[in-house]
Formats: structure tokens, C-alpha cells, sequence
């Protein structure tokens, strides 16, 4: 009768991790059907329409926001309007950002872009720590402050890195979940206008 507590304790366990294994998958199936409307890809298609309206897909118009630079000075994203725009969401935790940064210093130096780098600061330490940072990693492009995440909940980033190109006229031409490289970077400047 012993020897069969463990066994019976060992079964009861396997059974349990089970049944929380089914569950968790339940759970993202849920979420999955859900959200599908508010899904945003890493895949570019070229039969993307333009719309007038603002919004977080493909050929919509990027939605605007107002932060401060590490610097210290206000910007909007619609002061960048008439330039290409690659706006990186990332933080100083974050490893693939941490890898990406250099790729986006090459094409901030190389390419007719505007790089806006937008911190998220409410998950940092503090700014001294992505001072930092960019002074490590010679960055001298702009680093927004996204002090509240107001920026990154009204995007829903979800992923880190994550990366919005858009052209010059405000719309939003492709979405990167997770870190590009330098090619990368530059064969999705070059599609957009």
C-alpha cells in the first residue's frame, strides 16, 4: 500500500499538468478567435488599399501621438509627415532590440529615412538607464519617452521589438513583429514612397 502513494501522487500530478496543458491551449484559441480582427502581420501584401482612416493596418493612416525626446523636446509623429518613418518600439531589456539597434544606426546614416526610436520607458528602470543605452550604442537618431505606454497601448504592441514602416504620407506600409536586420530594414524602405 506504500509503494502505491507515490505512483498514485505521480499520476495525480501528470494528470493535473495535463488538464492545465488543455486548458492554456483553450484559452489561446479563445484569444486567437477574438482578436483575428485585430491581428497585425509581419507579411507584406501588395494588394493593401489605402484608406482614409487611422488605424493600425497596412494603408492606414499611422494614429498620431505626442511624447517627449530623451532630450527633453515635445514631437508628434504627424511632424514627420512628407518623410519615410520607421517607427521601432524597444526597450534596453530587450535582447532582439538590443540586436536590431545597430541595423537601425546603418540605415539612419545610409538611407533617406527618419528613424524614431520610441522607448518604453514605463518598463525601464529608469532614463538614466536608456541614456545610457543610446550613448553606448552611438545612436543618434531620435529617442522618444513613452513615459505612460499611452503610445504603446494605443498600437497594441505586444511583441518587442516591434517596427512600423511608414511613408511619407502618413500610411502605414508594413509591421515588423520582432527584430529586422539591416537588409531587411532597407528592402521595405525601398517599397515605400
Amino acid at each position: 500500500m506504500k509503494k502505491g502513494i507515490p505512483i498514485l501522487i505521480i499520476l495525480g500530478m501528470l494528470g493535473w499538468a495535463i488538464f492545465e496543458f488543455v486548458g492554456s491551449k483553450q484559452d489561446e484559441v479563445n484569444e486567437e478567435s477574438t482578436l483575428s480582427d485585430n491581428r497585425i502581420t509581419a507579411i507584406p501584401t501588395d494588394d493593401a488599399e489605402e484608406s482614409d482612416e487611422t488605424g493600425l493596418e497596412r494603408g492606414q493612416f499611422a494614429p498620431d501621438f505626442e511624447v517627449m525626446t530623451l532630450e527633453g523636446e515635445q514631437r508628434k509623429l504627424s511632424d514627420y509627415r512628407g518623410k519615410r518613418v520607421m517607427l521601432n518600439f524597444w526597450a534596453t531589456w530587450c535582447p532582439p532590440c538590443r540586436a536590431e539597434m545597430p541595423d537601425m544606426q546603418k540605415l539612419h546614416e545610409n538611407e533617406e529615412i527618419t528613424v524614431l526610436a520610441l522607448n518604453m520607458t514605463a518598463t525601464e528602470q529608469n532614463e538614466e538607464v536608456v541614456a545610457d543605452f543610446v550613448e553606448e550604442y552611438g545612436l543618434t537618431f531620435p529617442i522618444l519617452m513613452d513615459e505612460e505606454s499611452d503610445v504603446m497601448n494605443a498600437y497594441r504592441i505586444q511583441a518587442y521589438p516591434t517596427s512600423y514602416m511608414i511613408d511619407s504620407n502618413g500610411r502605414i506600409q508594413f509591421i515588423a513583429l520582432g527584430a529586422m536586420n539591416y537588409d531587411q530594414m532597407l528592402q521595405h524602405f525601398n517599397r515605400m514612397e
